[in-house]
């Protein structure tokens, strides 16, 4: 109850039968035609008449009442309590009565306890047979009104959801989904191939990758263990095999580099180690820099990623992202979460990030081929400028920058069509390519452009 707000209300008090206690009536009773005539007392204006028993007895008769006035009208006291305040004084009549025979006073507390024994046991009455009057009615309204219960069952959902539904993407996918434990913890990844082929996050079977134990969990509840093939830390990306299995559904690769903003998509795998989750949500942003994975969160790990606002939480970390058509279009690998640590695990805020399937497929393409990833390398160290860019801080011998002619103090503020305001930016934009690939780098306000052919290198620890 807050400080101005009224306090409980007590309920109107009630008589034994049930009704509320009236006031005094203002109007007096009508006059009998009887009259009164025996012999009067004399009484002070002040006194009130005395037709108790035992004036009776003395004088064998009533004080006759004196006629109402509305001034004599008297709040009536409710179980005790003043309904108005003053003392109770019952309302004066002008009604006559014959003499009655005098008779002993009935003892207060043995009428008194009669009168509350009777109004307690019709209390007891009442309430017993309104509860039975209920129940009768509950009764005969619970035979009378429609229940559900007793509605039929609809009828059975078509075996195939329509196309382009969360339902139709969830139930052709989830049978290629697979979680992934280490000793240290547990993620997820997905089949290319019917032979236990796998792509997850580098991260995720790091661990393993160091000598410790690697399981995968299939669907259908067959457990196997497998080996790491190969791995890029660069891109957070791996590539596992399962033993001794066959027969398994492999995925559809789909494509990332026409993926739009808003398009809607399907994030699978097992949060907390709950396999077989399905969240759905939208491509909230595209080409987004983002630092991921890795051993130590350095510039080694920053990724070209697909911002999604489909729950990603610890644990979808190497499962796949996928349109509606039901085709990978990225692989989950970073959430962003305020307020934690990297000892300590946050959950989904609707931002979560993936690395887009144009890159990971070749990258896994060079992993199962020749067992090692090779990463796309421009060929310089960069920080981010004051003014905005990516400032070159060193231009590697030979490499791809130095041959196309960048130096040391050139702020690159665009590659091809895409703004570079950071030193992330640019390395996403880089690692979004394959060796080989050619670009154009914009440098400062626009007056120089330059023309770079991007090498390639072994990605090291692979």
């Amino acid at each position: 109850m807050t400080e101005n707000s009224p306090g409980p209300q007590d309920a109107p008090r009630q008589n034994a039968q049930g009704s509320e206690w009236e006031r005094p009536r203002d109007t007096p009773p009508q006059q009998p035609e009887a009259q009164w005539q025996p012999q009067q007392r004399e009484a002070s204006p002040e006194a009130q008449p005395d037709n108790t028993a035992e004036n009776l007895a003395e004088t064998g008769e009533p004080t006759p009442p004196r006629p109402w006035s509305p001034q004599d009208q008297q709040p009536q006291v409710i179980f005790g309590a003043a309904a108005q305040g003053g003392p109770y004084v019952p309302p004066q009549t002008t009604q006559t009565y014959p003499t009655p025979p005098p008779m002993p006073a009935a003892p207060p507390r043995r009428a008194s306890g009669l009168v509350v024994g009777v109004a307690v046991l019709a209390l007891l009455v009442g309430g017993g047979a309104g509860a039975l009057g209920g129940y009768l009615v509950a009764d005969r309204t619970a035979t009378q009104a429609p229940s559900a219960l007793d509605v039929p069952k609809p009828a059975q959902q078509a075996a195939n959801a329509p196309d382009g539904t969360v339902e139709a993407v969830a139930a052709k996918v989830s049978p290629s989904v697979v979680q992934l434990r280490t000793q240290s913890g547990e993620g997820s990844g997905f089949i290319i191939r019917a032979d236990g082929l796998i792509i997850t996050n580098n991260h995720v079977i790091e661990q393993a990758a160091s000598g410790g134990t690697l399981k995968a969990v299939f669907p259908d509840g067959q457990t196997a263990d497998a080996t790491v093939l190969g791995r890029d830390p660069s891109s957070d990306l791996a590539v596992v095999q399962a033993k001794g299995v066959s027969g398994k559904t492999p995925v559809t690769l789909g494509r990332s580099d026409d993926l739009k903003v808003g398009q809607a998509v399907v994030a699978i795998g097992s949060p907390f180690e709950l396999s077989g989750t399905v969240t759905s949500g939208i491509v909230s942003s595209l080409h987004r820099p983002t630092r991921a994975g890795g051993e130590d969160g350095s510039e080694a790990t920053v990724m070209d990623a697909i911002q999604t606002d489909a729950a990603i939480n610890p644990g979808n970390s190497g499962g796949p992202l996928v349109n509606m058509a039901g085709q990978v279009v990225g692989i989950n690998s970073a959430i962003y979460s305020p307020g934690t640590s990297a000892r300590q695990q946050g959950g989904s805020v609707g931002i979560g990030f993936s690395i887009p399937i144009d890159q990971a497929r070749r990258t896994a393409d060079e992993i199962v081929k020749t067992g090692k990833a090779k990463q796309t390398v421009l060929g310089v160290t960069v920080k981010t400028a004051a003014a905005g860019g990516a400032q070159v801080n060193d231009v590697t011998a030979g490499g791809a920058a130095q041959q196309a002619g960048l130096a040391a103090g050139d702020i690159v503020t665009k590659m091809d069509d895409r703004r570079i305001d950071t030193s992330d930016a640019l390395v996403a934009a880089v690692r979004s390519k394959a060796p080989g690939d050619k670009v154009k780098l914009t440098i400062g306000d626009g007056s120089r452009t330059v023309e770079v052919t991007l090498g390639g290198q072994p990605v090291p620890g692979n």
